[in-house]
């Protein structure tokens, strides 16, 4: 049998053949599940909190991937969990998501997304559950944290004129909103940290060039790390994903912070 000599033609050729298979499969069946856990410390000295921040679940009945990121959280040992919004997209997948939520063992400070309005639910047992972990869901107001040291703001995301939530003087003042771009409403007030999400990172992004799309209220502050006349602002990538099921270059991430 005569073998066909597999030169750097033929190579290339297989190569450029592979690599779309490649990236769908990657885009399609592992990044979507494929959890990161990002650390970043603000302390100049020794840390004095470990708080993780998540957002955009999404969640629509996936109950063993939701129950491996609460997993990962409780690792982790938090002193809190700020979560930034975007708890579902439909009624019927609410009583799950919050059962998986109710086994967050730090207490679990949030606000709701976009999603979480369109979908209509009544935020009682939300509000519930969230304080049952010694934290709270936050519609523009504040709470402080047991040891006084920390008050968690919170913002809804109903309105375009983002409200001005006044910090805490004597407290490190943690910012918790839906849409980064309204960052730029809250230079009145300066916060320790601010926290959002709703970008879902681009959800694909392309090397050299970026996210193919990004939604409304994100403006330049599509993920990561940003320092803004507020504060220092974090974006999260988020956890689920809308409207496909995929992630190129973007995989979903736990973030912790110690500060």
């Amino acid at each position: 049998m005569k073998h066909r000599k597999f030169n750097r033609r033929r190579f290339l050729a297989a190569a450029l053949l592979a690599c779309p298979a490649a990236v769908v499969a990657d885009a399609k069946w592992l990044e979507p599940g494929w959890l990161k856990i990002r650390r970043i410390r603000l302390a100049k000295d020794k840390p004095a909190h470990r708080l993780v921040h998540f957002t955009d679940v999404h969640h629509k009945g996936d109950r063993a991937y939701l129950q491996s990121v609460v997993n990962h959280i409780n690792a982790l040992s938090p002193d809190l969990v700020c979560f930034t919004g975007d708890l579902i997209e439909e009624q019927e997948h609410l009583a799950e998501a919050l059962e998986v939520f109710s086994k967050i063992k730090s207490p679990l400070y949030g606000v709701p997304g976009n999603h979480d309005y369109w979908s209509k639910v009544p935020f009682d047992g939300i509000a519930k559950c969230f304080a049952a972990t010694g934290g709270g869901w936050l519609l523009d107001g504040q709470m402080m944290t047991a040891d006084g040291k920390l008050s968690i703001l919170g913002a809804t995301c109903l309105s375009t004129k983002q409200p001005i939530i006044l910090t805490n003087p004597g407290t490190r003042n943690i910012f918790l909103m839906h849409y980064p771009a309204w960052v730029k409403k809250l230079d009145a007030q300066k916060y320790d940290l601010i926290l959002a999400g709703h970008s879902h990172g681009g959800q694909v992004r392309l090397p050299l060039f970026g996210p193919i799309f990004v939604p409304f209220g994100v403006d330049e502050f599509v993920m990561g790390m940003f320092q803004t006349a507020a504060g220092p602002l974090y974006v999260n990538p988020g956890i689920g994903w809308f409207p496909w099921p995929i992630r190129f270059n973007c995989r979903p991430e736990l973030t912790v912070f110690e500060i």
